[in-house]
């Protein structure tokens, strides 16, 4: 109980520091336009502030109060180097942050951010309970729905897991089963490690490296995530060839999958229906043909309680002295693909089009994310010792909240985002409610896991329309003559297929790596995205003219 208690206020502790940071929806996600433009010289904090107060009729005291803030924030103003003063990067963020936390919440007691958090309380909900039953598959029930909702709920900001952070606790699975080490305590000192170099990383603004990130890591990144989605997803519906199940199961199973991911497809807004409906279709075959159609379902305890039963905390001292320390080795890698997947998703989600201005400079896309990543570091140690899954930023979740919390103008044009923070805290709190009280916990254990795989079906191919990668790949198929001319048509098909094969190659090589014995190595794949989008520049396999194009931001 009173680990429980220590739980929540930790968590509450991190959450009043992440959402101090940051900005709409409450994580301050900064994007690199282009390694030109990203860094350019932004005029003062004061303008921006003022012209927020102009049009939101709110917080000017608070800008007069942080006017005596700006000359010195302003005096900073130049191209940082990749690592900074300690803590002078996350410094710089809170002071620009601080005086903006009462509009934070005020700007957020409106009907559109009550609509939002209607909306988006299923859109988090439903990601949530998929990988919790993810993990519950790979981690043999160490870490299941229990856990990821609960971790889901104490963030208090839209962040989840993630496909690749899910691939490498699998490949982390396999690691503990092979050299005979109990896994959770392995997963623990992995996360203290890990927790201890992203806290390194953000009082050092580490995350000024985010300005060699491109749309070439994007793109494969992305794909890779929707691969994870997809094949990994299809492969558990094997009920025909599963000699405990029957015919009729397997039927249903395909079924149920198959039905989710056509209807949420067509309606795609509407997911909290659509897992509605299929829990319907699979309840009235039960009814109508017994035990035969009874599907599997979420296995969630009946009390507030770990799914295998397991105490909250983890006895990390399980782990014999010498893995503590090689601990650190599989850490390195969870730090490179934390540290990735969170600011490539700042790139993705963060783009000026949404027009968010509050506590940073204009034209600056690095304010926020050291701060950020300090927050990321303290929710990687709390979560990785009471064994909840590691959260990053989610991309699609997070381009939903942003959307959600649009103003447009007469002729659809974006004016501005309602910039708060009461949408994220009433969103997780209401997922929150859904693991601490009796009745949710009761309606979520009918949810059958064919629907999960449908929805993550869906997930993984929706999120392929608009990547260039997957667009340039269906090229290979198309009849160039009559083919409606693309972006990057200027550029010759020869350089366009290379540079696309390239990519597919990379994509490979990270799906290689992460299904091979050495699988936990895979996000070193990743980190070497970067510099090979910048040597096929250098050494002219593609000219600088045709980069320019078809890696344009």
């Amino acid at each position: 109980m009173y680990l429980h208690k220590f739980h929540y206020a930790t968590a509450a502790v991190a959450a009043v520091l992440l959402n101090t940071a940051s900005p709409a929806f409450s994580f301050s996600f900064s994007p690199s336009p282009s390694l030109n433009h990203q860094l350019a010289r932004p005029r003062a904090v004061a303008e921006q502030t003022s012209t927020y107060s102009q049009r939101n009729g709110s917080f000017k005291k608070s800008s007069s109060l942080f006017m005596s803030d700006t000359a010195a924030i302003e005096a900073d103003d130049k191209d940082p180097p990749l690592f900074e003063g300690l803590l002078k990067g996350i410094t710089r963020d809170y002071k620009m942050r601080l005086p903006l936390y009462k509009s934070d919440i005020t700007d957020g007691l409106n009907t559109q951010c009550l609509a939002a958090i209607c909306f988006l309380f299923f859109a988090c909900l439903s990601p949530a309970i998929g990988f919790g039953s993810l993990f519950g598959a790979v981690t043999n029930g160490a870490i299941g729905t229990m856990e990821m909702v609960s971790s889901t709920a104490m963030s208090l900001t839209i962040i989840g897991s993630t496909g690749p952070v899910l691939a490498f606790v699998a490949a982390l699975v396999q690691l503990a089963d092979k050299m005979g080490l109990p896994f959770l305590p392995l997963y623990a000192w992995t996360g203290i490690w890990t927790s201890a170099i992203l806290f390194l990383s953000s009082i050092t603004s580490a995350s000024n490296l985010v300005k060699y990130l491109t749309r070439f890591t994007d793109e494969i990144f992305s794909t890779l995530i929707s691969f994870i989605f997809v094949v990994e997803r299809a492969e558990h519906c094997r009920s025909f060839t599963n000699p405990a199940s029957t015919f009729t199961k397997g039927l249903m199973t395909l079924i149920v999958a198959v039905s989710t991911y056509v209807t949420a497809n067509t309606l795609r807004g509407l997911r909290n229906t659509v897992t509605l409906h299929k829990v319907v279709i699979a309840n009235w075959a039960k009814v109508s043909q017994g035990a035969a159609a009874t599907l599997p379902s979420l296995a969630i305890p009946p009390t507030f309680a770990t799914t295998s039963g397991r105490p909250w905390l983890i006895p990390i001292m399980d782990l014999p002295v010498w893995a503590r320390w090689g601990a650190f080795l599989p850490a390195l890698m969870a730090t490179v693909l934390l540290f990735l997947d969170q600011n490539i998703t700042v790139r993705l989600v963060n783009n000026p089009q949404y027009k968010m201005e509050k506590g940073r400079r204009k034209n600056n896309m690095l304010d926020g994310m050291h701060a950020d990543l300090l927050v990321i570091s303290i929710l990687t140690f709390i979560t990785s010792i009471i064994g909840l899954p590691w959260l990053v930023a989610a991309t699609v979740r997070s381009i939903s909240h942003v959307r959600a919390l649009s103003i447009f103008d007469s002729a659809g044009k974006l004016k501005s985002t309602i910039e708060q923070r009461i949408t994220g805290l009433s969103i997780h709190s209401l997922i929150g409610a859904c693991v601490l009280f009796d009745k949710p916990r009761a309606i979520l254990t009918q949810i059958p896991k064919s629907v999960l795989m449908g929805l993550f079906l869906f997930l993984g191919t929706s999120a392929l329309p608009g990547n260039e990668m997957w667009e340039r790949m269906k090229e290979l198929f198309k009849d160039s003559k009559i083919a409606p001319k693309e972006r990057w048509s200027k550029v010759p098909t020869k350089v366009t297929m290379l540079f696309t094969a390239i990519q597919m190659g990379c994509l490979g090589a990270m799906v290689y790596v992460k299904e091979s014995p050495i699988g936990v190595l895979f996000p070193v794949v990743i980190a070497m995205l970067a510099p090979l989008r910048f040597w096929l520049e250098k050494s002219g396999v593609v000219k600088k003219e045709y980069m320019d194009i078809l890696d344009e931001e």
